[in-house]
């Protein structure tokens, strides 16, 4: 029973969060979880919005190709492998990749010990004509690598995997303490003028954190799929087997079709809404570019929050002298004491 007229704990979740010490524990859950995974979360949440254009940057990215300008015959694979070696010794020829035009450059592989490189060849005079592999191509790549693995391969997308829970984990509290009461919970979906910056900074922070809420949580389910899927794979399959009658059609495996399609902004598959590229390909890539960006943009503002409530307090009431300090708490004089 409620004793007397005391409010219950969800009434005074409802009315007055602030003052429950279960929202304060989260709070400072939410705070400590941000600063550990901060950088983290804001590196792979420029990268990702970055590479929601992989296919342009690639395609912006790619060269013309290299058309022998040489009247000589055109060399032989033979030819063009003692051709290449005369130009890297020690090396040895791997792999000779050929175009569909046959005075097109040719890609010519050179592996020494756990060295390799990838060289383009004129196929008729055998000059070297450089990488075959374009420095903005490389840097795409390994961008892709820093996003998908950090860079580390199996160990990293493990890695991604236990960050992708940590955002889930800033999401749900992020929500419990987004909310601050029903009589004024209006105001926490807009922005307002005339607060100050450091007011407008927490609204930002909230606002966005709230209209984002979908996008982070799908971010994070599918990231947390893609960095270990077989767990949900088994899952499916004990769920409903897979049979020759089912195959492609299990719940389970729509459900997975749909998150690997969902974080990459991806829409042109089979049962995606949009055809193709187009207009509706390229505006679901820039929300979800722009989506994307607000972990980035709620780590920034909750480092501003944190500067102003925790950190300049406290090294302003460092940088004061101990007797001023001391003056100051007996109710002394307080001139040239910085506020």
């Amino acid at each position: 029973m409620n004793g007397g007229n005391q409010p219950t704990v969800w009434q005074r979740w409802v009315r007055q969060p602030k003052n429950i010490w279960l929202r304060r524990a989260i709070f400072q859950a939410h705070l400590w979880s941000a600063a550990a995974a901060g950088l983290y979360i804001l590196m792979m949440s420029v990268t990702g919005s970055v590479l929601v254009y992989s296919n342009e940057l690639f395609t912006a990215a790619t060269p013309e190709p290299i058309v022998s300008k040489s009247s000589a015959p055109r060399l032989t694979d033979d030819q063009l492998a003692r051709a290449a070696v005369r130009f890297y010794p020690g090396y040895r020829v791997v792999k000779i990749g050929r175009a569909l035009n046959p005075d097109q450059a040719v890609d010519v592989w050179l592996r020494r010990g756990e060295g390799m490189k990838q060289r383009l060849f004129d196929p008729r005079s055998g000059s070297d004509l450089g990488d075959s592999v374009p420095t903005p191509i490389w840097l795409i790549s390994k961008l892709i690598d820093l996003h998908d693995n950090l860079l580390s391969g199996p160990a990293g997308r493990k890695v991604n995997g236990l960050g992708a829970l940590a955002l889930l984990a800033l999401a749900m509290t992020g929500l419990a303490i987004w909310w601050p009461g029903i009589a004024t919970w209006r105001r926490s979906l807009t922005l307002h003028r005339g607060v100050g910056w450091k007011r407008m900074t927490w609204h930002l922070h909230s606002m966005i954190g709230f209209w984002s809420l979908g996008f982070l949580l799908m971010f994070g389910v599918s990231g947390a799929y893609l960095s270990n899927p077989q767990p949900l794979q088994d899952l499916a399959d004990r769920i409903e087997p897979a049979t020759a009658a089912n195959a492609g059609l299990r719940i389970g495996d729509r459900v997975i079709y749909w998150l690997a399609f969902l974080h990459f902004g991806r829409v042109n598959g089979i049962g995606i809404p949009c055809g193709g590229p187009g207009v509706c390909d390229q505006a679901t890539k820039a929300v979800w570019a722009i989506f994307g960006l607000t972990p980035a943009v709620m780590f920034v503002t909750g480092a501003m929050m944190w500067w102003n409530r925790v950190l300049r307090p406290r090294l302003a009431s460092a940088r004061v002298p101990a007797g001023k300090g001391a003056a100051a708490d007996a109710g002394g004089p307080t001139r040239g004491i910085r506020k």
